[in-house]
């Protein structure tokens, strides 16, 4: 049986399996921190258009007509995109298959002209940090340290054969606690650059 990988959007049918999954597995990994609302939430950060052509994309990789794998990315600037909802379906686990999503995603985004890949996974992630480590993603982290101190860990990847200038890496929180609130800034501040840039294009878009 063959596999596609096919452009989606975070609101089509074929998607709903990678949030309702992600939503758990937020909520069983993370509830000792209060994080009971999961990806579903997170996603309902941003509108579809954050993940569709030139600002990102939505892809899934699909088997018999099954969704077992998918990821997106959107668009910080002119050169950055920001890689979410890698995910994989447990039966099929282990096999490659979000590698298979990530270089798809990379290939696209390079296709639109980005240059550099990022991305932030959960410090209790530990198979996700092996994975973008095992792509060449840098992190942008002190790895010595407590991930907990951190909360959510950052990459960074030069992608279609771009050189970046190195990043700083990101100085930890004292505490968990206080990870959190920096979490929560980064975030917000990510949200208004992702959103205005949505908001121009809009603006150069024919109705």
């Amino acid at each position: 049986m063959s596999d596609i990988i096919v452009q989606t959007s975070p609101t089509a049918d074929n998607t709903r399996v990678v949030f309702e999954d992600l939503a758990a597995e937020y909520t069983r990994r993370y509830s000792a921190y209060g994080r009971n609302s999961g990806a579903q939430d997170e996603m309902l950060r941003y509108p579809p258009d954050a993940f569709a052509p030139p600002l990102g994309t939505f892809l899934v990789l699909q088997r018999g007509g099954q969704t077992i794998a998918a990821g997106a990315f959107m668009s910080h600037d002119d050169q950055t995109v920001e890689i979410k909802r890698v995910w994989s379906h447990a039966d099929h686990r282990r096999s490659g298959l979000a590698r298979r999503i990530m270089l798809a995603l990379e290939e696209r985004a390079a296709q639109l002209g980005y240059t550099r890949a990022y991305l932030t996974t959960g410090h209790l992630q530990p198979e996700a940090v092996g994975l973008y480590l095992s792509l060449g993603y840098r992190p942008l982290f002190d790895r010595s340290v407590d991930p907990e101190r951190y909360r959510s860990l950052p990459f960074e990847k030069a992608i279609g054969g771009a050189a970046l200038p190195e990043t700083p890496i990101r100085l930890p929180d004292a505490n968990a606690e206080e990870a959190a609130v920096t979490v929560a800034a980064i975030k917000a501040q990510q949200a208004e650059r992702v959103l205005a840039r949505i908001a121009a294009h809009r603006t150069k878009v024919p109705a």
